[in-house]
């Protein structure tokens, strides 16, 4: 199963509310660095069903991007009980972009 695609409508739902740990994956369709990290994030969503992944288009959600002052891509923010705990911009290799959700 890929990442989540999430939307300002339901963002609250799948990443505020969620029961564990979320990486959201903030992107777009011309970024060359995103196209690398987006299967990455998709292989994890399968390999680690104890967090939940999820892709946000900055491109098709700017308020999100906004509100958690994305500014530049791929930009990966964890979520834990509704707040972030580790951002990271720029792209990274699987393993690490694991440590990021373990690490919550």
């Amino acid at each position: 199963m890929a990442a989540k695609t999430v939307t300002i409508e339901n963002f609250q739902q799948e990443v505020l509310g969620s029961g564990v740990p979320v990486l959201v994956d903030f992107w777009a369709g011309w970024c060359g660095p995103c196209r690398m990290v987006s299967p990455l994030v998709d292989e994890l969503a399968d390999e680690h069903p104890e967090y939940a992944f999820c892709k946000v288009n900055v491109d098709e959600q700017p308020d999100l991007a906004n509100q958690y002052k994305v500014m530049s891509i791929p930009n990966l923010v964890v979520f834990k009980d509704g707040k972030v705990v580790a951002q990271s911009a720029g792209a990274k290799p699987k393993e690490q972009i694991l440590e990021m959700v373990r690490n919550a």
